[in-house]
């Protein structure tokens, strides 16, 4: 029988286990956990997912901030509310919603944040220091499937781990962190990506696969091992008869390759819910004040 890794489930313990933590603080009377949120512009998707942590921050009693600026922006003033935001001690961390509009250059932007405050995990220093093994804020996404890996007792040590997608944010992070000497980890790590010309086979040997590749339906029965644990980390919209016009799928043919499996995420309801679930375990680390992340 496959086990459905439930992200939902697992994001709603976390957050019952967050929202334990900050009564405590609060009947304490120490300071209650600060995450600030900066988008720009109105993509509907960053704009979705912005508001998503903000109602997660209020439901486990944290305090957040939601800085709304107009795709106008210059950089210069942009990089003036980063500075703001480093400078307030209030604030524990932050984030600045990707993507940014194309006068601005987000990589200017990312390194203007304090690796203190970063809890998107996106700064050099932050990524050099996950890759060193040491203390770092860990990026949401690669820091959720961890997580859940774990929870879900997974064994990892030994396994051949093959991660679909090169990503800055999921799969470069996510091939160090499997590889790395810890539980989660010990694995041996294939990255694969647009260039790999036998990612079928690749796949095929894989006992954990990980597909980050933003290409819906991609990942097909016929390119997984019976037995493997197969980690969906794809959210693409696509066109469905439904009211909406429209459904939510991942990289997975989840319907063929499921009953393949030993244990599946599904998308929705997976990596994704786990993604903002990291996101607040990183800002109550950043209120001590130090980049405990998930290492």
């Amino acid at each position: 029988m496959t086990l459905i890794l439930d992200g939902k489930k697992l994001s709603l313990q976390i957050q019952e286990e967050i929202r334990t933590e900050i009564d405590a603080l609060r009947q304490s009377g120490k300071k209650i956990p600060h995450l600030a949120a900066v988008l720009v512009g109105n993509d509907g998707a960053s704009t979705t997912y912005v508001n998503s942590k903000i109602r997660l921050c209020t439901a486990v009693g944290m305090q957040s901030t939601f800085i709304h600026l107009d795709d106008t922006i210059s950089e210069a003033e942009l990089l003036r509310f980063v500075e703001d935001l480093n400078t307030n001690p209030d604030v524990d961390g932050f984030i600045v919603q990707l993507p940014l509009p194309k006068h601005i250059n987000e990589n200017k932007i990312v390194e203007s944040i304090s690796p203190d405050k970063d809890v998107d995990g996106f700064h050099p220093i932050n990524l050099g220091r996950m890759q060193l093994g040491l203390p770092a804020f860990i990026s949401a996404t690669p820091a959720g499937i961890m997580t859940m890996l774990k929870r879900y007792q997974i064994e990892t040590t030994g396994k051949h781990c093959v991660v679909i997608g090169r990503s800055n944010i999921v799969g470069t992070p996510m091939s160090i962190l499997l590889s790395r000497n810890t539980n989660p980890g010990n694995c041996t790590v294939t990255l694969c990506h647009s260039k790999t010309s036998n990612i079928a086979d690749m796949c095929r040997s894989a006992d954990i696969l990980i597909a980050a590749l933003g290409k819906p339906g991609f990942v097909t029965a016929d390119m997984v091992k019976p037995g493997a644990v197969v980690i969906d980390v794809g959210i693409s919209r696509v066109q469905a008869d439904n009211e909406k016009g429209h459904a939510i799928m991942g990289d997975v043919d989840f319907a063929s390759v499921a009953p393949k499996c030993s244990a599946i995420s599904p998308v929705p309801g997976g990596v994704g819910l786990m993604t903002v679930a990291s996101l607040l375990l990183n800002t109550m680390q950043a209120a001590g004040k130090s980049t405990k992340g998930h290492a």
